[in-house]
């Protein structure tokens, strides 16, 4: 219940935000400026670890940092290590999530899956034994192996190009798995087998349980770099059109639900400390990515593989937060950034 009402509230904080313009519009060397302060000031923090129970993601670089805005009429502003393809994991949930929207509509992610948050962390098994709807929402592990199983598709094959052509053409770009991530994290995802078997038997996945879990593996395995991530962000600051191709990729009439649901859940159990902090919608994954999103304006994303205890880019988010305190975009008025 309590989800829904945030629901209700971000959607008119959505359309209030996009009615009306910032207390001053944002100039280009604002965007440049905060983008340079952000980098320079948390380049080296040396806080937080690479995840590691993932064996390869272990084997990324530290030291990496990038950070990039892009606008709903495709201005880049970026610093930092912004090339650098590394492993998207659950910063695709969203856009896995909107997949379903878009196909089926956004009761069907409501009923078949659901939208509240767990409290719990992302890959929790725990969560699907507690909660009656199981899976929960689209933005934790059981959530996104669901949403996997309802893309429409008669095949394993068919399923896994429709979730990457989907996530390519929010990027704007075509983009690959990196396989070598892909091995790794398949070998290893017992915890994710048996969520998915868990979920199958409790009537909560679509599809046979393996296929979902090999297509949602292959999903957190593809390959982007921060300005993919940007872009991506900023296909939903526009209401649904990729600025880079002009492409319209979600229906207009569906962000509002699909912002709720990373509003609420986007940073797992630090949700709540995160919307605190900067009050934007985001999405963060292990791989060191994270997306936020100011509806109608413009997307921040960040890359730095060392995480906190709840699974989130140390300095990336401490950058988003400087961000957006400093441009004074946060949805329910200017947040400190603290």
């Amino acid at each position: 219940m309590l989800v829904r009402v945030l629901h209700g509230i971000l959607a008119l904080a959505l359309v209030a935000f996009s009615t009306t313009s910032l207390a001053a519009k944002i100039s280009a060397e604002d965007y440049q400026r905060v983008v340079n302060e952000a980098y320079r000031m948390f380049k080296d923090v040396d806080e937080g670890a690479n995840a590691d129970y993932i064996p390869i993601l272990a084997t990324v670089p530290s030291n990496l940092f990038g950070v990039a805005i892009v606008t709903r009429d495709g201005e880049v502003y970026a610093a930092g290590e912004l090339d650098y393809e590394f492993s998207i994991q659950s910063v695709s949930k969203p856009f896995t999530a909107s997949l379903i929207m878009q196909q089926q509509g956004p009761r069907t992610l409501r009923e078949k899956i659901g939208v509240e948050p767990t409290g719990l962390p992302f890959n929790s098994k725990i969560a699907v034994e507690i909660y009656e709807e199981r899976s929960v929402n689209p933005m934790v592990n059981a959530g996104a192996i669901a949403a996997v199983s309802l893309v429409e598709a008669d095949s394993e094959k068919e399923r896994w190009k429709q979730v990457l052509g989907n996530i390519e053409d929010y990027a704007g770009r075509d983009l690959k798995v990196l396989e070598d991530v892909y091995d790794s994290e398949y070998e290893t995802a017992w915890g994710n087998r048996a969520i998915a078997n868990l979920l199958f038997n409790y009537g909560r996945l679509y599809s046979e349980p393996e296929q979902a879990l090999r297509v949602y593996t292959r999903q957190c395995s593809i390959g982007i770099n921060t300005l993919d991530l940007a872009m991506m962000g900023a296909t939903l600051a526009n209401e649904g059109i990729n600025p880079k191709t002009g492409k319209r990729v979600l229906a207009k009439e569906h962000i509002p639900e699909l912002l709720a649901i990373m509003a609420t859940a986007g940073f797992y159990d630090e949700s709540g400390e995160w919307m605190y902090r900067a009050g934007l919608p985001a999405k963060t994954g292990v791989g060191g990515g994270i997306i936020a999103v100011v509806p109608g304006k413009f997307a921040i994303a960040t890359f730095s593989p060392p995480l906190n205890p709840a699974g989130n880019s140390v300095r990336g988010l401490r950058a988003i937060g400087h961000i957006a305190a400093e441009l004074g975009v946060g949805l329910y008025g200017p947040n400190a950034g603290e």
